[in-house]
């Protein structure tokens, strides 16, 4: 961030050297040009153009240098009090005092804007930890993408967890934006962080993140505040359970995207036969949580991501072809993969603009 802030600063403070420039020519030719010609309004030109780059100080800093260089002009062509050039004084004082204040709110409202990114990037190393590179005989690699330009997290989450026998994966997609989304998020990882340690089989992993993200409704307290319904948010999700000395991987898809799997050239949609609704839809939908299981050998690569990668489209409408790009990129680890896809993914996706949160996690086995 400082190192950020610094090459800012300098990139400014080099800009400073184009109304400098102005105020010098416009002077010089002032002085020079016949006496019905007057150049003097074309200062009001730098301090402008000083506050759209550069602080209250350096803006306040251009527009005395203007100032006096019209007082110059002033008394080279006639005199400080003659009527035409105490105008253009006073409204060049005028026009700078009124760029600085300007200068001054944009810097105020940048500074809070720092704030904030620096408040985003805290929640999301608190409730969306990065994954660690290695998990027993998994390689791993996560992305997270925002599709907001400003925005560091929102309802798309992951996370990994050991356990006796192997490795524990989540990745979901929370319904909604904002805030809400961010806390049902965290609710959710915060779950998952606490059972995946003491649940002995995945449905009753499962079973334990479904009661967590579903609360206890008050048909009353519905209706008189106004809060969200039951079944208006719910989280998306694919749980895995990947144990150490088999190859192989269970699966419990809660009505997320089926997760990819790249061995060599193929690419193999793992899709279970039995899905779980998403969480928090409780006493909505009947359903058994059901694994299913999937050959996972040494050298394969699964891919886990959500919609937001899925659905990206391109200037004519077309979806992002998910499934083409593994093809072409087989041979790449973890890291390397989710590197070439989110290239390629921004590259593919209209004037470079997610249309939703994307997150990404790369598993391969070793050997």
């Amino acid at each position: 961030m400082r190192v950020g802030r610094q090459r800012s600063g300098d990139f400014g403070n080099a800009l400073l050297a184009v109304p400098l420039a102005l105020i010098a020519f416009v002077t010089v030719v002032d002085i020079l040009a016949p006496p019905e010609v007057h150049l003097g309004p074309f200062l009001v030109a730098a301090p402008a153009v000083t506050a759209s780059f550069a602080g209250p100080r350096a803006t306040a800093f251009i527009g005395a240098i203007a100032v006096l260089a019209q007082v110059v002009v002033s008394v080279v062509r006639t005199s400080l009090t003659d009527l035409n050039h105490t105008f253009q004084i006073t409204a060049l004082i005028l026009i700078s005092v009124i760029v600085t204040f300007f200068a001054y709110l944009r810097e105020v409202h940048e500074r809070e804007l720092v704030q904030l990114r620096t408040v985003a990037e805290t929640a999301q190393q608190v409730v969306l930890r990065p994954l660690p590179e290695r998990l027993g005989p998994l390689r791993i690699a996560c992305l997270y993408l925002a599709a907001e330009a400003e925005a560091q997290i929102g309802g798309d989450l992951y996370a990994a967890a050991r356990t006796a026998r192997g490795t524990r994966l989540i990745i979901g997609d929370v319904r909604g934006k904002g805030m809400d989304a961010v806390g049902d998020a965290a609710l959710v990882l915060g779950a998952f962080r606490a059972a995946a340690h003491q649940e002995g089989d995945l449905s009753g992993l499962v079973a334990y993140l479904e009661r967590a993200a579903t609360p206890d409704w008050d048909h009353t307290d519905v209706l008189s505040t106004g809060t969200t319904i039951p079944g208006e948010s719910f989280v998306t999700a694919a749980v895995l359970d990947v144990p150490d000395d088999e190859p192989s991987l269970q699966l419990v898809s809660c009505g997320h995207p089926p997760p990819l799997l790249l061995r060599g050239s193929r690419v193999l949609t793992l899709a279970v036969a039995h899905p779980a609704p998403p969480l928090g839809l409780a006493g909505l939908v009947e359903s058994q949580v059901t694994a299913e299981d999937f050959t996972f050998e040494p050298g394969d690569l699964v891919l886990l991501c959500t919609d937001g990668v899925l659905e990206a489209r391109d200037e004519a409408g077309r979806f992002y072809p998910l499934v083409d790009r593994l093809a072409d990129w087989a041979g790449a680890g973890p890291q390397d993969l989710l590197d070439r896809l989110r290239s390629d993914l921004f590259a593919h996706a209209a004037g470079g603009f997610l249309g939703d949160d994307a997150a990404m996690v790369a598993i391969q086995r070793l050997p």
